[in-house]
């Protein structure tokens, strides 16, 4: 064990403090953030302690290094999220995660006073090279530009690095196809109708649900019976349920039960005929058949939908079960066609989110007001909507000038 060691008055020193009897002074010998060993000097040895109870709160919380612009992306970051104390779990679980596998291990490491446009434009152009889609780089965007722009306020930084950079990047990208956001009526309803096999029976209710709502999954597979308001013919949707590591560095997910995405989530929706038709054939289905939902959450139970062990249903199990209807359905579309020799009618890979994607665009193509959509998709800012109408209203243009030129009425 090894002895204590005390200054001239016989007091123990703690780990990192010294007495030099020749300088008459006391020492504290400490490693800052960024790795560098730094020295505090004193007289006395209470003041040196007070300067070390400082210190301490400094170094906790990086206000040193984070002055000077010598502090890396990586404490930046943790910084911003701090600051974060609203968002919900799934949000910063997301945050968190992207980071972690996108910035933590590459760019994360530099100095944020040495990062610059060029170094950002730099590193988002390597995931489109990769062959990453834009969408990957959005979301990156999402938590560093907030994060940089935190560093701006605090006069750390004179401009955020990341302003304009996702722009340019796309702009590189003018010209190539873009990727598919929405099934064609066409291919919406080849989808459905496959659907419309016995061994399908358990999960048509609630593809068509997703179709004819627009709801987000996670407001999908959280609707209950209670939401749904079958004599009034709407759907009240006020709550959403997801899956996610409810903490850092866990891999275990766990449901949810919360608010919706945005306050605009909070919202009624109409039922459209079919989707009325199709819950109340579900519910016979259930008590025919015996199956529903078992689970009770957060005070929340009577979900309309489940899976095979009356549970809940995730986004990935559903992704997964969407990619194995596509295939079969592509497979049989292949030889049925050949068969008649005609093109065959492909439905490419999609996600949920196409699903809500789709009922936007199928609500755009019939013309209706564009705040009426905002209000239903529950979308937060309008300009999420004239996106999505911008782009059918392209296709529009497009068919309509097909059909000019067919025509030939000039």
């Amino acid at each position: 064990m090894s002895k204590t060691r005390r200054d001239p008055k016989g007091r123990a020193l703690k780990k990192g403090e010294t007495y030099s009897a020749g300088k008459k002074s006391y020492c504290f010998t400490f490693t800052d953030p960024i790795g560098q060993r730094r020295f505090i000097y004193s007289k006395d040895l209470i003041k040196l302690r007070e300067r070390e109870m400082d210190l301490q709160r400094d170094s906790l919380d990086g206000l040193e290094t984070y002055a000077h612009g010598n502090s890396n992306l990586n404490f930046l970051f943790e910084r911003y999220m701090k600051t974060k104390h609203a968002l919900r779990s799934s949000t910063r679980t997301n945050y968190i995660g992207t980071y972690n596998r996108y910035v933590k291990n590459s760019i994360g490491k530099k100095k944020i006073s040495d990062i610059r446009y060029s170094d950002m434009l730099y590193f988002y152009q390597t995931f489109i090279d990769r062959g990453y889609k834009v969408a990957t780089v959005d979301n990156i965007q999402t938590i560093l530009g907030p994060a940089f722009q935190m560093a701006v306020r605090d006069n750390i930084l004179r401009i955020n690095p990341t302003t304009g950079v996702v722009g340019e990047i796309k702009r590189n990208l003018a010209g190539r196809p873009e990727p598919r956001h929405a099934l064609t009526p066409e291919e919406e309803k080849a989808f459905l109708s496959f659907l419309d096999r016995p061994e399908y029976y358990r999960c048509r209710a609630l593809f068509i649900f997703m179709f004819g709502t627009g709801c987000r999954v996670g407001e999908a597979i959280g609707i209950r019976w209670d939401d749904i308001k079958l004599d009034e013919g709407v759907i009240d949707i006020n709550h959403d349920l997801t899956y996610y590591p409810r903490e850092q560095h866990s891999f275990k997910c766990e449901y949810e039960i919360g608010d919706p995405k945005t306050v605009a989530g909070f919202r009624t929706i109409p039922l459209l005929t079919s989707v009325k038709e199709t819950l109340l054939e579900e519910k016979e289905n259930q008590r025919k058949y015996g199956y529903r939902n078992l689970m009770e959450l957060d005070g929340y139970k009577n979900f309309v939908f489940c899976n095979r062990f009356g549970s809940f249903m995730n986004a990935g199990s559903i992704n997964d079960q969407i990619g194995r209807i596509v295939d079969r359905y592509n497979a049989g579309e292949e030889v049925k066609a050949a068969k008649e020799h005609r093109e065959p009618l492909v439905i490419p890979k999609f996600s949920c989110h196409i699903t809500r994607h789709t009922f936007c665009s199928r609500l755009c193509e019939n013309g209706t007001n564009i705040k009426l959509i905002q209000q239903i998709m529950g979308h937060s800012d309008i300009r999420t909507t004239m996106n999505i109408y911008a782009e059918v209203s392209k296709q529009t243009a497009n068919a309509v000038f097909q059909d000019l030129n067919e025509e030939n009425i000039l």
